[in-house]
C-alpha cells in the first residue's frame, strides 16, 4: 500500500499541515476508504485543542467521512471495493463483548475511535473496521452526508433508546451542528417540537428547520412558564446552562439527556429528581444497525445537514472559521 496522504497538527491549537504516514499492510478485518468529503466536528477541535486529556500528536482530525471503498481485509465480505460508505466517531469494535453482542457497538469497551487510536479523514484515504464503514443511501447527497456520520446518529440514537414517541413533547437546546439535526429528525418523528437557543436571530430558521415554537432561553420568565411541559429534552451545546430551570420543565417521568460535552459538572437537586421520577443521562453516537437506520430515514424524509464547503486544502480556514462560530451549520472539507 501507498503512503496516505492527510493533514496534521503537532502541537494543541497548531495549524495543519501536509503529513504522510504509511499505514502498513491492510488488516484482514479492514476497509480502506477513499475520502471525498469530511465533515468538522467541535470533536475534532477539542481533539486539536487536547481538551479532553492528553491529545497524541501529530493528529490527523476527521471522524465524518464519506468515500468509496478503496480496498477490503481478507475477511471482509460485506464491503465491496467503489461501494459508496460512511464512517463517523468509530472505527473498529471487538463484536464479541457483552455490548457488542447486544447490539450496542458503541458502547464496547475496547472500540476504536478514528481520530483517537488511527489517523483520521482529513486525508486522502482513511480505515477502520469493516463494520463501521456504512453503506450511503443513493439519494443522500455525499457532499453533505458527511456530518451525518457523527452529528446525525449522536442526536438520532437517543430517539430509539429511550422511545421517544410522537405524541411527546420534546425541546433541543442550542440550534447549532447537533441541534438544527434534531429539529429536522424530531419533526418527521411526529413529535411537538420546541427549540431553545440564546440567538434571537435563529427563530425563523429554527421553525423552518421543524420547531413548532422557540424559547429564549436566557429570558427566565419564559423558561418559568414551561414547567412541566416536556416529555424530553436533548441538550446539544457543551456549555454551562441555567440546569435547575431545564430540569423544573421536564413532566413527570421526563427525561434530561446530554449529548453535548458540557465539561463543567452539572449540579441537580435530588427531589425534583425523585418527586418527578425525572431521568438525566447521556449517550455516545450509536451502533451501525442504528446509523444504518438514520440513513434510510434521512433518505426517506428528505434530511439533510445544512454545510459550507471548503477545499481539504484549506483546512485550516475552515477550522477557523468553525473556531469562531461562524458554521451555518456544519462545515465539510471537500477532497
Amino acid at each position: 500500500m501507498s503512503a496516505i496522504r492527510a493533514y496534521a497538527a503537532t502541537q494543541p491549537r497548531g495549524q495543519l499541515a501536509p503529513f504522510e504516514y504509511d499505514p502498513g499492510p491492510l488488516r484482514p478485518d479492514d476497509v480502506e476508504i477513499a475520502v471525498s468529503h469530511c465533515g468538522i466536528c467541535h470533536s475534532d477541535l477539542s481533539m486539536l485543542d487536547s481538551e479532553w486529556g492528553p491529545t497524541q500528536y501529530p493528529l490527523v482530525p476527521g471522524h465524518e467521512v464519506v468515500g468509496t471503498v478503496a480496498a477490503v481485509g481478507s475477511n471482509v465480505t460485506t464491503r465491496t471495493v467503489g461501494e459508496r460508505v460512511g464512517l463517523g466517531w468509530f472505527a473498529g469494535s471487538c463484536m464479541h463483548c457483552r455490548q457488542c453482542l447486544n447490539g450496542d457497538h458503541n458502547l464496547c469497551g475496547t472500540a476504536e475511535q478514528t481520530i483517537w487510536s488511527r489517523h483520521g479523514g482529513f486525508a486522502d484515504r482513511v480505515r477502520c473496521k469493516v463494520e463501521w464503514a456504512i453503506p450511503l443511501p443513493e439519494n443522500l447527497d455525499p457532499a453533505a452526508a458527511g456530518p451525518l456520520f457523527c452529528g446525525g446518529i449522536t442526536v438520532f440514537n437517543p430517539l430509539v433508546q429511550f422511545d421517544v414517541r410522537p405524541t411527546h413533547r420534546v425541546g433541543v437546546v442550542g440550534i447549532g451542528g447537533l441541534g438544527h439535526l434534531a429539529l429536522q429528525f424530531l419533526n418527521k418523528w411526529g413529535c411537538e417540537v420546541t427549540a431553545f437557543s440564546s440567538s434571537p436571530g435563529k427563530e425563523a430558521e429554527a421553525k423552518k428547520l421543524g420547531a413548532h415554537q422557540v424559547v429564549n432561553s436566557r429570558d427566565d420568565a419564559a423558561m418559568a412558564k414551561l414547567a412541566g411541559r416536556f416529555d424530553f429534552i436533548l441538550v446539544t451545546v457543551n456549555v454551562p446552562l441555567n440546569w435547575p430551570a431545564y430540569i423544573a420543565a421536564l413532566a413527570p417521568k421526563g427525561r434530561f439527556h446530554f449529548v453535548g460535552a458540557v465539561l463543567e459538572p452539572i449540579p441537580v437537586a435530588a427531589m425534583p429528581m425523585i418527586m418527578g421520577q425525572k431521568s438525566l443521562s447521556g449517550s455516545p453516537l450509536g451502533s451501525p444497525a442504528t446509523t444504518a437506520t438514520m440513513l434510510e430515514f434521512c433518505a426517506r424524509h428528505g434530511i439533510a445537514p445544512v454545510t459550507e464547503q471548503f477545499p481539504m486544502a484549506k483546512a485550516n480556514d475552515a477550522i477557523a472559521h468553525l473556531r469562531a462560530g461562524k458554521a451555518r451549520y456544519r462545515v465539510v472539507l471537500a477532497n
